[in-house]
């Protein structure tokens, strides 16, 4: 940042906007700064959380972050996306969840839990699906890895609305300050919602309206268990982009279906307290997480999903070849557009602007790349949102929120490069940066293993007493 009096006076400025307390109906956070979701293979096969989850969520705490929304936490087995994710799926849960929060509220940090579901968006499920399909709006296989689905009864409906109910419960029960929907980036509640995906002719698809039906039911049913006081938030695609692998997909949602979901989910003010906006039918998708597509660790760590989807072993062979795998990448970036910081602020401003006009109340949240204070600032007061959400700027840097205070940003050796390699290691090693160019080092080889220490610090055994 520059030393210039003017320029000064202005980071002084976003700063002091940028840790301004934001209030929700029922729960106040410290300042605008949210992690979202960051989803690790940290936890016991069988969805018990461990000590490396709760190093990992403390260090964020630690960082400044004003509140956490978790990982994807599965709301049952048959949602899962990839084993040794910590679950919610049974009140075994809680006692992990509750020490969870209590090492973040040590921090005067906020925990709000992702209640989530992958319906046919399940890359490794473990055992328990394997002669499986998993469960969707519709019997179409995904179209990216060719995973198989089969459209859920109404009984079936009934029985995962009642999963996410009591998902919530247990969240509150473990004295978290609240919960969301992950009803963006592909997974169950994207598959009911887009207009890309949902083919049902009950009452669960066709319209809008009828598409938004199964997850106004969950949003209910949490209330009935969780009551109007306790925080519930849903992520949602401000526009799907469902056709961006293959131009004669259906395009999804656009912002005005969103904008009519998202006043359906107000119910009169009896709904949610908060939207945040995202985009992207798929996950990964250009769009989601922004940024760039790291082809030769795509092919080192893809063939996980060999054994799981029926256009995996494509896919793998497009990723091992030199022109095919430029190809994508091409596609990739062209999809992408040329915006990483800020990718969803004018979806987030447009929907904004319609919602508060009827329920001045409800906040909006916004992710995408956001890791500097001027560009977050802009987005408070364009008003595109009330607060941001971040996940890559702060596995690179958990310390982000302070950096904050003093700088526009992190320097730029140590700035997140959106190379989205964390991503792809994910699949099948520990969540961290895998981005080497970051690390302190003379040569290759001291940096790798300066990151490699980064990464696996989150493992460090508990203290145990007599």
């Amino acid at each position: 940042m520059s030393s210039s009096p003017n320029a000064q006076f202005l980071h002084e400025d976003n700063a002091a906007l940028i840790f301004s307390p934001l209030n929700f109906r029922k729960l106040q956070v410290k300042n605008r700064l949210l992690r979202s979701s960051i989803s690790g293979t940290f936890d016991d096969y069988n969805g018990h959380g461990t000590n490396a989850r709760l190093n990992w969520e403390e260090k964020f705490a630690k960082g400044g972050i004003g509140a956490i929304i978790s990982s994807y936490a599965p709301v049952a087995v048959r949602g899962r996306i990839l084993t040794r994710y910590a679950m919610i799926d049974d009140d075994d849960k809680i006692p992990f969840w509750r020490e969870v929060g209590e090492r973040i509220h040590a921090y005067d940090c906020r925990f709000i839990m992702q209640l989530s579901h992958s319906g046919r968006q399940q890359d490794t499920g473990g055992v328990e699906n394997l002669y499986k399909k998993a469960l969707s709006s519709t019997s179409n296989q995904d179209y990216f890895h060719g995973i198989q689905a089969q459209a859920m009864t109404t009984a079936e409906i009934g029985e995962v609305v009642e999963q996410f109910a009591q998902g919530a419960r247990r969240a509150r029960e473990a004295g978290l300050d609240g919960v969301e929907l992950h009803g963006a980036n592909g997974y169950l509640i994207t598959q009911f919602l887009s207009s890309g995906i949902n083919d049902r002719n009950d009452e669960y698809g066709g319209t809008v309206d009828r598409r938004a039906r199964f997850v106004l039911e969950i949003v209910r049913a949490i209330r009935r268990e969780v009551g109007q006081d306790f925080h519930l938030q849903m992520k949602i695609n401000g526009v799907d982009h469902n056709n961006w692998l293959y131009p004669w997909e259906k395009k999804g949602n656009q912002i005005e279906d969103t904008l009519q979901i998202c006043k359906l989910l107000l119910d009169e003010g009896k709904g949610v307290d908060a939207f945040h906006i995202s985009s992207g039918s798929t996950f990964p998708h250009p769009r989601n997480p922004p940024g760039d597509l790291p082809m030769r660790t795509l092919a080192r760590w893809y063939e996980v999903m060999l054994s799981k989807g029926a256009r995996a072993p494509f896919n793998y062979s497009v990723f091992n070849n030199p022109l095919g795998a430029k190809l994508f990448h091409w596609l990739w970036l062209f999809r992408r557009g040329p915006v990483v910081e800020g990718i969803n602020a004018a979806y987030a401003q447009y929907l904004r602007r319609e919602i508060v006009a009827i329920d001045p109340s409800v906040k909006v949240l916004v992710t995408g790349g956001f890791q500097h204070a001027s560009r977050i600032a802009e987005a408070i007061r364009s008003e595109s949102c009330d607060a941001v959400t971040m996940a890559r700027p702060l596995i690179a840097n958990d310390d982000l929120p302070e950096i904050l205070k003093t700088a526009d940003g992190p320097s730029a050796q140590k700035a997140c490069t959106y190379c989205n390699k964390c991503l792809i290691n994910d699949l099948e090693n520990p969540l961290g940066c895998y981005e080497v160019s970051r690390y302190d080092g003379d040569t290759f080889d001291e940096k790798w293993d300066n990151l490699i220490k980064e990464v696996m610090s989150v493992f460090v055994p508990p203290t145990y007493t007599k």
